[in-house]
């Protein structure tokens, strides 16, 4: 079966899930470039296996060749969610010492989300920002505009990662994008309200993704009542 892949981001974290077979030939190759790609902006990933049908040696060498990288540079992968073979086969080459194993993708993720990455280390102390939407490059955009502005933000894919978030964190707005899944969603919404009952709840509306770059700074700088910078 050839290999499947799903990613999605949560903060500072990416999570790709494989369906299928993970083998020597197309289905690595794929898996090496998700990794690469992930690995531009990400230094902590999220492996879910679940739906992994088959694992060689190539593959299982891939996984412990990007753990191994990401370590050099403060990050590091984690499995969740693996199948039966798969735990089997790391107890038989004792790699369940070198791969962090967690049963699932809510515990893998938390598990990073609990180690702050050196960027977060003292020194940034302005407003914190839960942003959610299913746009990386959305993402980037209001992170960017809004951290040059002093904010701290935190973007999601999806509202399940945001309320994995405020089990760790506390923040002080919850920002939903026009992208947002089922949007707008308003049992999730109220579901991260209790989790972050001070936090100020703010909306992007529909037409901001098509609007110019400048008109989009301004609007998102309006919501949190700052002003442009020289």
């Amino acid at each position: 079966m050839p290999l499947a892949l799903k990613s999605r981001y949560a903060g500072n974290v990416y999570i790709i899930r494989c369906s299928g077979s993970l083998v020597i030939g197309p289905e690595a190759k794929s898996l090496e470039a998700a990794l690469d790609l992930a690995a531009l902006e990400f230094q902590r990933i999220v492996l879910s296996l679940a739906e992994l049908t088959r694992l060689d040696s190539i593959g299982l060498g891939l996984l412990v060749r990007y753990a191994a990288s990401l370590r050099k540079r403060g990050g590091d992968i984690r499995i969740a969610e693996p199948p039966h073979f798969v735990t089997k086969l790391l107890e038989l080459t004792m790699l369940c010492t070198t791969l962090q194993v967690f049963p699932t993708e809510e515990e893998a993720i938390l598990s990073h989300l609990r180690q702050r990455p050196a960027a977060d280390a003292p020194g940034k102390t302005g407003p914190r920002v839960l942003f959610v939407d299913q746009s990386a490059d959305l993402a980037v955009f209001v992170r960017t505009v809004l951290q040059r502005h002093g904010l701290d933000v935190r973007s999601y894919s999806l509202f399940r990662d945001a309320e994995t978030l405020l089990q760790v964190d506390p923040v002080d707005y919850i920002l939903v994008g026009p992208g947002t899944p089922q949007r707008p969603a308003e049992a999730s919404l109220k579901s991260l309200a209790a989790l972050a009952p001070k936090a100020v709840l703010l909306r992007l509306d529909d037409d901001f993704k098509v609007r110019d770059a400048e008109e989009a700074t301004g609007a998102l700088l309006n919501l949190f009542n700052l002003r442009p910078t020289a």
